[in-house]
């Protein structure tokens, strides 16, 4: 491609030269008066020499884009930014509401009364002399020779079958044999005649008294 670029190139400047050459040649003729040979020669000459322009040398083809070339990403835009609206401001007013009014009790009925019992409710007595429970030959030995004496007050609870079934000291002599001798005596001597409830019914009930020890006189 240089080779023929330089080839072209001379024999454009050959023609140029030959041209300028004629043109002088031509005008020597006419000062001469061979104005007219000359031009017969120069126009052989001109048609004889063809001058053809340079033409710009050809570039080759683009290469056709690859089969499997994958398509151009797609770039979505950039969401919109949405800033968020400000929150609206209240002006709040307070008002005291009055109290409510105290609302009344309610009144309940009053519960039934009980029915009147058939048979008047008894307490639990004593069967025989209270003081026979307890006699001077059942006096602790012990404390009859320290000589102490003193008062134990007892309280029982009897069954419906009118037998003590417990016993308990409510008041101390101050010494417990007497205490304890108390409590014995009882349990083994008393009897009672039961208690009973609005039906006439035996049933449990108590019986509270006192055994005074003191010792005996010769």
């Amino acid at each position: 491609m240089a080779y023929a670029d330089q080839q072209m190139s001379g024999n454009k400047i050959t023609a140029l030269i030959v041209v300028a050459i004629l043109h002088v040649a031509l005008g020597y003729a006419l000062v001469t008066g061979l104005a007219y040979e000359a031009y017969k020669k120069v126009k052989e000459v001109t048609s004889a020499v063809n001058i053809e322009e340079e033409k710009p040398p050809e570039l080759p083809p683009p290469p056709p884009p690859p089969k499997d070339a994958p398509p151009p990403p797609i770039v979505a835009p950039p969401p919109a930014i949405t800033l968020p609206a400000p929150a609206p401001v209240l002006d709040t007013v307070q008002h005291a509401e009055p109290p409510e009014p105290p609302r009344p009790p309610v009144q309940l009925p009053p519960p039934p009364s009980p029915p009147p019992p058939r048979f008047t409710p008894k307490a639990a007595t004593p069967k025989g002399n209270p003081g026979n429970w307890a006699t001077s030959n059942d006096y602790p030995s012990r404390a009859l020779r320290e000589e102490r004496e003193g008062s134990s007050g007892f309280r029982v609870s009897v069954g419906a079958d009118g037998k003590v079934t417990s016993c308990e000291i409510t008041r101390s002599s101050g010494s417990p044999d007497l205490d304890q001798a108390t409590c014995d005596n009882v349990r083994r001597r008393a009897r009672f005649t039961p208690a009973t409830d609005g039906e006439g019914n035996p049933t449990t009930g108590s019986y509270a008294s006192t055994i005074r020890w003191v010792i005996p006189k010769d």
